[in-house]
C-alpha cells in the first residue's frame, strides 16, 4: 500500500470548471460569474487549443446559432407572416423544414390566394356517365351564299379595301342626321393555312372530361392548394398553346343543328354544378349540350321565326334575339317562353342580361333595356348612326358597339349617356365584351382593343398607333391614342404599343376572362391574348372551315362555332383532373 502523497492531489480545487457545489464556502462559481467573464474564459481556452481541436469545436458550436425564428412563433403568428408571401415563394419554404411545410401547406393561406383570383372549389356531383360520338371523316364546304344576319350595317368609309362581295356583312352609307338606303356586301379574305399545336381528335367529348369523372369522388373535401396549383396548370397550358381539339357537333351529325350556328354560352347549373353548353341556329332552334357525353339534352323551338342570333343564360332563364325582330325569354325549369317582346324594328342582334334587367340592341339602331321581373320597358337608347351590333352589362353599366366605329357607355338605371368613344376602332364595330372597368372591342378592321373606361390605359393589335392622330378625351382626362388607348399627359411623348399579329379579316367575337382574352374571326382562328400586355398567347387554327361567329371560354377550354356548323372544343385540362374547379 503507498502513502498518501498530502503535497498532491488530482483535484485542483482553485479550478472553476472543477468547483462542487455543496462544498462549505463554495457553489458552482462557473454559472456564477458574468456572461462576460465566461465569454472571456471561453476565449482563452480556445486559444489555447490547436487548430484541428478548434475545427472541431466550430462544426459543433454552429448549430447552436442556428435560429428559426419563425418555427419558434405560435402558429397564429406564423401564417400571419406566411400570408404576405406570393405562391412561388409559399412552395419554396415547404423545402425548408417539416415545421416550415406544415405553415406553407396550411389551407387558409392557398385559401385567401384562390379567393384574390376568384378561384373557387367546387364539390363534384355524381360522376356522368362516359359517352362520346364519332365524327365523319369528311365534311362538306359551307355554302358559298350563306350570310352573316348577326352583323349590322357600317358606317360609310373612304378605305380603298372596302369593296363588295358575297360575305354578308354589310356596308351601309350613313348620314349623320337622316337614314341612308343604300347598302354593300362585303366579303372575308381566305383563311389562313397554318397547322395548330394541338393533337387532333374526332371524339365529340374533350379527353379531360371523362377523367373528371373518375376522380370526382376523391375531391369532396377542400384542398385549396391544388385548386390554385391547378389553375396555375391551366394557365401554363394556355400559355404554351397545349390542348386537344374535339368537335362537339360537325355538319350532318343526327339530332344537330341543320345550319349556321350564329351564337354559344357555357353555363353551369348552380344547384348541381354541372356544366352545359347552349347553342343558337339559323335553323331557329336553341339547343343544349351535354359536355360530358356530347348529346343533345334539349331542343328550344316552335317559337323564333326566323335565325337565332344571340343567347344569355343567368340563373336558370335564358334569353334568345333573333332576325324575327323579337326577343324570346325561356324558363329552363319549365322548358317554356315566359315573355316573348316585340319592340324592335329589324333583326335583334345582341341580347344581354344581370338580375336587375335585360338589354337588347337591333339594326334599328337602338338599344332597349327591361326591369325584371316582369320585363316592363324602361329605356330606348337611340344615339348611335348605324346598326348597334353588340352590348353588354356590368356594374349597372351598359355598353353598346355599332357600324358607326362607336362605342358608348350608359347608365343603366337612368339611361343616360355617360361617354361616346367616337372612332373607337377604324370601322365599325363587330363584338364587345365588359367587365368593369374593362372593355374589350372586335371590329371589321381585323383587330380587337382592350380599354379601361377609368383611366382610358389599354392596347390594341393595330400596328399603326403611331400613324392614328391622337382624340381629345372627355371630362379632361388629357389625350388618348385611338388605336392603343393609352392616354399620355401635355407634353408627353406618346409611345406606340409592341406590334402584334393581328386577325386577317373581320373579329366576330370577344370574350374577355381573368387573366386571358379570346377572339374569334372570319379567317377562320382563334386567338388567345395577354390581357394585361395584349401579347398573343395562343394561334388556334385548323378547327373551322369557315368563318368564326361566336366564341366562349373558361379556366379549362374554349369554345366556338361558326358557319360551317361546328362547334369545335379547344380543351386545355387534357390529363388533368378539374372536377374541383368551378367554372
Amino acid at each position: 500500500m503507498f502513502a498518501t502523497d498530502e503535497g498532491y492531489t488530482d483535484d485542483d480545487l482553485n479550478s472553476p470548471l472543477n468547483e462542487r457545489p455543496g462544498v462549505p464556502g463554495g457553489g458552482n462559481l462557473l454559472v456564477a460569474r458574468s456572461i462576460r467573464e465566461r465569454e472571456e474564459l471561453a476565449y482563452k481556452i480556445l486559444a489555447s487549443l490547436p487548430r484541428s481541436s478548434l475545427a472541431v469545436l466550430q462544426a459543433r458550436i454552429a448549430p447552436l446559432l442556428k435560429v428559426d425564428i419563425v418555427g419558434l412563433l405560435p402558429p397564429e403568428i406564423a401564417l400571419h407572416v406566411f400570408a404576405y408571401l406570393p405562391y412561388q415563394s409559399l412552395l419554396t419554404c415547404a423545402l425548408v423544414s417539416r415545421r416550415w411545410r406544415t405553415l406553407a401547406d396550411d389551407q387558409s393561406l392557398w385559401k385567401n390566394l384562390c379567393l384574390s383570383r376568384k378561384w373557387e372549389w367546387r364539390v363534384p356531383s355524381r360522376p356522368f356517365p362516359p359517352g362520346s360520338d364519332g365524327c365523319p371523316e369528311h365534311e362538306l364546304a359551307p355554302e358559298a351564299d350563306s350570310d352573316d344576319e348577326g352583323m349590322g350595317d357600317e358606317e360609310d368609309s373612304s378605305d380603298d379595301d372596302m369593296q363588295a362581295d358575297d360575305s354578308g356583312f354589310a356596308s351601309m352609307v350613313v348620314d349623320t342626321s337622316t337614314p341612308s338606303s343604300s347598302s354593300a356586301v362585303q366579303s372575308p379574305a381566305a383563311g389562313p393555312s397554318r397547322s395548330a399545336r394541338s393533337s387532333r381528335t374526332c371524339h365529340s367529348t374533350p379527353s379531360g372530361f371523362q377523367l373528371q369523372s373518375s376522380a370526382a369522388a376523391h375531391h369532396l373535401k377542400p384542398d385549396f392548394k391544388l385548386l390554385h396549383q391547378t389553375h396555375i396548370r391551366l394557365r401554363n397550358r394556355f400559355t404554351a398553346g397545349s390542348y386537344t381539339l374535339s368537335n362537339l357537333q360537325t355538319r350532318g351529325a343526327p339530332n344537330s343543328h341543320s345550319n349556321t350556328i350564329y351564337c354559344l354560352q357555357l353555363y353551369t347549373y348552380p344547384e348541381t354544378g354541372k356544366q352545359v353548353l347552349f347553342t343558337g341556329s339559323k335553323d331557329r332552334t336553341i339547343r343544349e349540350w351535354d359536355l360530358s357525353t356530347g348529346s343533345v339534352i334539349r331542343v328550344l323551338e316552335g317559337v323564333h321565326e326566323s335565325s337565332v342570333l344571340s343567347i344569355c343564360v343567368h340563373r336558370g332563364i335564358l334569353a334568345s334575339a333573333s332576325s324575327d325582330h323579337r326577343v324570346v325569354v325561356w324558363d329552363l325549369s319549365k322548358n317554356e317562353p315566359i315573355k316573348v317582346i316585340r319592340d324592335h324594328e329589324d333583326s335583334v342582334l345582341c341580347v344581354r342580361f344581370d338580375d336587375q334587367r335585360l338589354v337588347s340592341c337591333s339594326k334599328d339602331r337602338t338599344v332597349r333595356t327591361y326591369r325584371f321581373p316582369d320585363l316592363t320597358r324602361q329605356h330606348v337608347l337611340s344615339a348611335h348612326r348605324a346598326a348597334v351590333n353588340a352590348v353588354a352589362i356590368s356594374n349597372n353599366l351598359i355598353v353598346s358597339v355599332s357600324g358607326d366605329r362607336s362605342l358608348r357607355l350608359w347608365d343603366a338605371e337612368t339611361g343616360a349617356l355617360l361617354r361616346t368613344f367616337e372612332n373607337h376602332h377604324r370601322r365599325g364595330i363587330a363584338s364587345v365584351d365588359f367587365r368593369h372597368p374593362f372593355v374589350l372591342s372586335g371590329s371589321s378592321d381585323k383587330h380587337i382593343r382592350l380599354l379601361d373606361v377609368t383611366t382610358l390605359q389599354g392596347w390594341s393589335t393595330s400596328p399603326s398607333a403611331d400613324k392614328q392622330p391622337p382624340v381629345v378625351a372627355e371630362m379632361g382626362r388629357g389625350i388618348v391614342c385611338e388605336a392603343c388607348g393609352n392616354s399620355t399627359g401635355p407634353g408627353e411623348p406618346s409611345q406606340p404599343p409592341p406590334r402584334r399579329r393581328a386577325h386577317e379579316d373581320l373579329v366576330r367575337s370577344v370574350a374577355l376572362g381573368s387573366e386571358f382574352v379570346v377572339s374569334g374571326s372570319y379567317d377562320f382562328t382563334v386567338k388567345v391574348w395577354d390581357r394585361q400586355t395584349g401579347a398573343l398567347v395562343a394561334d388556334l387554327a385548323g378547327g373551322h372551315t369557315g368563318r368564326i361567329f361566336c366564341v366562349g371560354s373558361d379556366y379549362t377550354k374554349i369554345v366556338s362555332c361558326g358557319e360551317d356548323q361546328r362547334i369545335c372544343i379547344w380543351d386545355f385540362s387534357h390529363g388533368v383532373d378539374t372536377s374541383f374547379i368551378r367554372l
